[in-house]
């Protein structure tokens, strides 16, 4: 089942293309990592899909709705901004009892769920702390639990972890992984590690316009090179240096680059890169501390995909 169908959808803002276009859908119960640099259309899309904004052109369906049906979406949808306001002289307890009864839930339910929620935020002990006193992360959390309060079927989140600490990172991802299979999650985030991390599908989006979405191993599989990396002993720099400069004349070699004592070497041929990299390095008198077959990262595939222009085939 598809939770959200986007078609051709776009949004200008006089001549500029905030979102020029954007096609692509998300599985029911998936966390669906949407990436993209800072000014790509990562949050004019989730603004649209949520009914806070009106696209210029195209469509989109969420949980089976349309979006131009905002005021029935909004009631089976959840949704965290990149910077959640509070009442700040409310408490949790009393903050989430508020957004409850927006949503029209009734006195007992709304108790027990903002109980629920606060103990799976990690802030069953500060419910009734103001949130004046809050630190950024525990903030983020509890904007976490009140886009939960309505059980919905679809929770847009607008980079939920950008601002925070490694130990607000950490908290904030766990409850996404949580949720898997319990509703779908749009996520919108340019921290690669953090997409690596929590998201089954990822779509990529630059200057308002999708570049590739797919699976995130297919992903990796698709488009990665296949890369060697060595590590020579400190006072081997210069050599290594030199042993790279006589390397990428080699036919099977794509490209080199030296950080310091390790050597990142990009090749053609992987059976030729093995059958040569080990000999050619001892015959040059190298003493080698790691020898590896690099693992494909995000990051890899971002870059060039982004940097590259290149679209998945």
């Amino acid at each position: 089942m598809t939770a959200i169908r986007i078609e051709g959808l776009q949004k200008f803002y006089g001549s500029v293309h905030a979102l020029d276009g954007l096609t692509l859908s998300v599985d029911e119960g998936t966390i669906f990592g949407f990436l993209g640099p800072n000014g790509a259309g990562k949050t004019t899309t989730i603004r649209m899909l949520t009914g806070l904004a009106h696209p210029s052109g195209g469509k989109a369906w969420v949980a089976g709705e349309e979006i131009s049906q905002s005021h029935t979406v909004a009631a089976r949808i959840g949704y965290l901004p990149e910077e959640p306001a509070f009442y700040t002289w409310m408490t949790p307890l009393e903050f989430l009892d508020h957004v409850g009864r927006l949503f029209g839930l009734v006195s007992t339910e709304r108790k027990q769920r903002a109980l629920e929620l606060l103990e799976r935020a990690g802030l069953a002990q500060a419910r009734k702390r103001r949130i004046a006193g809050f630190s950024r992360g525990m903030r983020q959390r509890l904007g976490l639990a009140q886009a939960l309060v309505n059980r919905p079927e679809v929770l847009f989140l607008d980079e939920p972890v950008s601002a925070l600490d490694p130990a607000g990172r950490k908290d904030v991802l766990e409850m996404i992984e949580g949720l898997r299979g319990q509703c779908t999650v749009f996520m919108s985030t340019h921290i690669l590690a953090d997409v690596e991390r929590v998201c089954d599908t990822v779509g990529i989006i630059n200057q308002g316009k999708l570049v590739v979405e797919a699976n995130q191993q297919e992903l990796l599989g698709c488009y990665t090179l296949p890369a060697f990396e060595l590590e020579v002993d400190p006072d081997q720099e210069e050599a290594l240096r030199a042993w790279t400069d006589t390397l990428i004349t080699s036919a099977w070699v794509r490209s080199a680059a030296v950080d310091g004592t390790v050597v990142r070497l990009v090749v053609k041929n992987v059976q030729a890169a093995r059958s040569a990299l080990l000999s050619q390095a001892l015959l040059a008198g190298l003493s080698l501390r790691r020898y590896e077959i690099v693992k494909p990262s995000l990051e890899d595939v971002f870059l060039r995909l982004v940097n590259g222009n290149e679209a998945k085939q």
